[in-house]
């Protein structure tokens, strides 16, 4: 047992040794430890998407767009393109695993032009897309524990924004304060967070067929046929707004890159568990979708209109009653927290990669880790005070609160858009990782960034035709500011990004093409 125990440590050893070195070839010295297997590095990915409380927060998305036929079939669509953006990124993410990721391979394949705006472009991009995703996530998380205390009132409780807000904030605080506890730690408990969440699949899979009452039991013409449309859209466009529900629960997949530096075997581990969670999260949706379809009954309009403020609570009613839909929605709440605190994990490790390279401002006091667990307690508790601030949103009202869910997505395609695109037309060749789509990376390439365009503009439209201002899409108003505000501080005469932003700033060896010159030289 001794001789085996030394082999399995000199192998750990010896994969530690290897990724630290290619993160050295990146230009990087190793910070982190190397606490991640390649399955925890998976938990993380899958946890985020985190399938049943992340449909029980969407689903208000679809039902009012086409009912049971926008749930099944608009998944499945968009779960086809998701598939294509992850195997883009996953390739990307075999050839140069590092924490910066998205802005790292915007600047190492972009032309000399470009490179530093375009990676600042994306960083920004990507740092409000990630915390816009903690505060999605935590908002999601109080709105169903106010759902739940409804539920347990007897309908009697009524929470108002304020009562939602105040829960979002004390989620944030504790996703924060676990956020800071040893990285050790979270790495351990990725394990129990993918086993509850395929047991809250099975479970609904089994248990919710079984005790819906025959009025609330559908066909299956009716499941993956009938297209019931509330909004005053018309029918096309309202499938394609149903788009938001699979978009929002199956994003935030470059969360997994983000920890690549705390992984071992990284440049294998990396691509390899970011499709699996990208693909079990969309069959499992999709099953998800499907039973609920089955379930739900045919009064689509008392599902989206319901006191209780969640249509999936509704439904659980329905068929559990009050006692046994608590018993289930405690672990959807479970599970939604669990998601919060990996997503907390993931965009800390992005804020702390960002302002390694000095882009962010107090990047001095962001870049730093704690001498004892090794955690970047500061960057997470910016991106604590940066969610808690995005969720002030909510106070504008339903359609403002759909801004929240929607700018990660939105910034997630500008970020993820650019270095796909920057990989092909930059000019500078990429040395293939472990993982390489070979002929097929430009078709894919392609079909990703044509998706995720299209996406980009429908996530723009109002929810209503001529909304007024309470039925406004505010998500061009938050993000075409945030973007506003990125731009001028790059271009502001002497103290703009454009003066000091260098790009990835080496902190061992050299940063170098793969053609073998300098970075910082062309």
């Amino acid at each position: 047992m001794e001789g085996e125990k030394k082999i399995i440590e000199e192998d750990v050893t010896e994969i530690v040794d290897t990724d630290d070195a290619l993160l050295a070839s990146l230009g990087y010295k190793p910070e982190f430890k190397r606490n991640f297997t390649p399955f925890e590095l998976f938990g993380v990915s899958f946890s985020i998407i985190g399938l049943v409380p992340s449909i029980a927060s969407v689903l208000v998305y679809s039902i009012p767009y086409g009912g049971a036929a926008a749930m099944v079939w608009g998944w499945a669509t968009c779960g086809v393109f998701i598939f294509f953006v992850a195997l883009a990124l996953a390739e990307l993410g075999s050839a140069a695993p590092t924490s910066g990721g998205l802005y790292y391979w915007t600047f190492r394949f972009s032309s000399p032009k470009w490179r530093r705006f375009l990676s600042w472009t994306v960083a920004y991009c990507n740092t409000i897309g990630n915390i816009s995703s903690c505060a999605s996530i935590n908002w999601g998380c109080a709105v169903q524990v106010m759902a739940a205390a409804s539920i347990g009132s007897g309908m009697q409780f009524q929470p108002t924004t304020g009562h939602v807000f105040a829960t979002y904030c004390a989620s944030l605080i504790l996703t924060v304060l676990i956020c800071c506890v040893s990285p050790r730690i979270i790495a351990r408990c990725q394990t129990p967070y993918v086993i509850v969440n395929l047991l809250l699949c099975l479970a609904l899979f089994i248990a919710l067929p079984a005790a819906t009452p025959k009025e609330f039991k559908n066909s299956a013409k009716y499941a993956f046929g009938d297209f019931t449309n509330l909004s005053n859209w018309n029918n096309g466009y309202a499938f394609v707004l149903s788009f938001l529900s699979p978009l929002w629960t199956i994003s935030s997949f470059d969360s997994i890159v983000h920890i690549s530096e705390e992984a071992r075997n990284a440049n294998t581990a990396v691509p390899y568990g970011l499709l699996m969670a990208v693909s079990s999260g969309i069959v499992l949706g999709w099953g998800v979708n499907v039973v609920i379809a089955f379930c739900m009954g045919t009064d689509t309009q008392s599902i989206a209109n319901s006191p209780i403020g969640q249509p999936m609570a509704t439904i659980l009613v329905n068929s559990f009653g009050q006692k046994g839909t608590l018993a289930i929605w405690s672990w959807i709440v479970v599970v939604q927290f669990a998601m919060g605190t990996s997503m907390m994990t993931a965009c800390s490790r992005q804020i702390f990669a960002f302002s390694r390279d000095g882009g962010l401002p107090l990047s001095k006091w962001l870049y730093q880790l704690n001498p004892k667990t090794r955690a970047p307690v500061q960057s997470a508790i910016f991106v604590g005070l940066a969610a808690a601030v995005i969720g002030l949103i909510g106070f504008g009202g339903p359609n403002a609160t759909n801004a929240i869910f929607s700018l990660n997505v939105i910034c997630q395609n500008v970020a993820f858009s650019i270095p796909i695109a920057a990989r092909f037309l930059g000019g500078s060749k990429i040395k293939p990782g472990p993982f390489s789509l070979g002929i097929f990376s430009l078709p894919v390439a392609v079909i990703a960034i044509s998706w995720m365009s299209f996406t980009f503009i429908v996530l723009f439209f109002p929810a209503l035709q001529n909304p007024g201002m309470q039925g406004m899409n505010y998500s061009i108003v938050v993000f075409g500011g945030w973007m506003v505000l990125a731009t001028a501080y790059y271009f502001i005469p002497k103290y703009g990004g454009k003066y000091w932003f260098t790009g990835p700033v080496k902190t061992i060896g050299s940063l170098r093409d793969d053609d073998g010159s300098h970075i910082s030289d062309k």
